[in-house]
């Protein structure tokens, strides 16, 4: 196959499991962009956690954010698209979730806007609390964040069995897509025409690349559309179950460089751009 193209997830994936990008790894991007390939990042990440890979990947044009629902210019700071949920589609959401959840805690993403998370957080005194709070973080009534359109939803249960990410998109039925790139316990709402491989799509169509000259990196359930989507779609040996299955192959974990070995390959083949 004519490979044209590579789509990669970060966490879990091109990043090992400390959130570094190794030397082997950071070669193989490069030496892949020499051979005329685009390489574009798609993750859940929001912008503002984007710059640290980008001070060890250098800047790798337009990315991915938001499992798909922004795409993002590291070097102009700057969302140059977005499809967001409208403030009384997300307030519907925050409600029946609420319901069916009780003991669940929301949060949403809202473009370059510190997380929000409703104040129920606070009480808890939760480690995820700790951990959130190091960074900017806006606590208060969930609903009085949400008069702005929302990038994101997030969902955190204190468990959550097998289904638990089943049962929520039949409660928001067409009006959210849920996904997640942990655990169940986490699962993640964006717009239901949002996800990695719809907005990779658009983002190569204007340089006339299709799917089948794509290859495409990840590890978790919000990257089984992208995986499915691309010619070549790879899971890392570290992924879950579902990825895996989706994935055309498998390769090594992401502490040993496992999409670098498969770009090595595929350039030790020949493939490069047509």
């Amino acid at each position: 196959m004519s490979i044209r193209a590579i789509a990669t997830d970060l966490d879990g994936t091109l990043l090992r499991t400390d959130r570094s990008v190794s030397d082997r790894t950071r070669a193989a991007i490069l030496a892949a962009e020499d051979a005329g390939i685009v390489v574009v990042i798609a993750t859940g990440r929001p912008p503002r956690w984007i710059a640290p890979v980008i001070d060890q990947l250098g800047d790798r044009g337009l990315v991915v954010c938001a499992n798909g629902a922004i795409v993002y210019d590291p070097s102009r700071h700057e969302m140059v698209a977005r499809i967001e949920i409208e403030p009384e589609v997300a307030r519907g959401l925050v409600d029946d979730l609420q319901a069916a959840f009780p003991m669940g805690l929301i949060g949403v993403e809202q473009g370059f806007e510190p997380f929000a998370v409703d104040e129920a957080i606070v009480a808890q005194e939760s480690a995820l609390f700790e951990r959130w709070k190091r960074g900017e973080l806006r606590t208060g009534p969930i609903r009085s964040f949400i008069e702005q359109p929302v990038t994101k939803m997030i969902l955190r249960l204190p468990e959550a069995p097998e289904g638990t990410a089943t049962r929520a998109q039949e409660i928001v039925g067409d009006r959210a897509l849920v996904t997640h790139a942990t655990s169940e316990a986490f699962l993640e709402l964006s717009h239901p025409s949002v996800h990695k491989a719809a907005t990779v799509e658009r983002l190569l169509g204007d340089s006339s690349i299709e799917p089948s000259e794509v290859v495409a990196f990840g590890d978790m359930p919000n990257d089984i559309e992208l995986i499915r989507w691309a010619g070549l779609g790879v899971a890392v040996a570290n992924a879950d179950p579902a990825v895996k299955q989706a994935a055309d192959e498998v390769t090594a974990s992401n502490d040993d460089d496992g999409v670098a070995i498969v770009i090595e390959r595929l350039l030790a083949s020949g493939h490069s751009i047509s």
